[in-house]
């Protein structure tokens, strides 16, 4: 894990995890300066709120999510509402 994987994966999800956070501040000693420009970055996007604590969801459960509610659930309940009418 570097700085940058951690400062890019949080950036593009808004979530940065415990685990993250734990090793930027065990590591933050040997950090070259640009390393400490990015663990600055992340600290001021953290206290913004433009990056929260948390955990991420796997993209396949994401994925599954998304199927269910856009096209497993819609036709279930036009089933359900064809059923009642009919």
């Amino acid at each position: 894990m570097t700085v940058g994987e951690v400062f890019l994966e949080s950036l593009s999800s808004g979530v940065i995890t415990e685990r993250e956070i734990s090793w930027v501040a065990s590591q933050q000693g040997a950090f070259a300066r640009h390393e400490e420009a990015l663990a600055l970055r992340l600290g001021r996007l953290v206290d913004e709120g433009q990056i929260n604590l948390g955990c991420r969801l796997p993209s396949r459960l994401v994925q599954h999510k998304l199927v269910l509610n856009e096209w497993i659930e819609p036709l279930g309940r036009r089933r359900g509402i064809a059923a009642v009418c009919a």
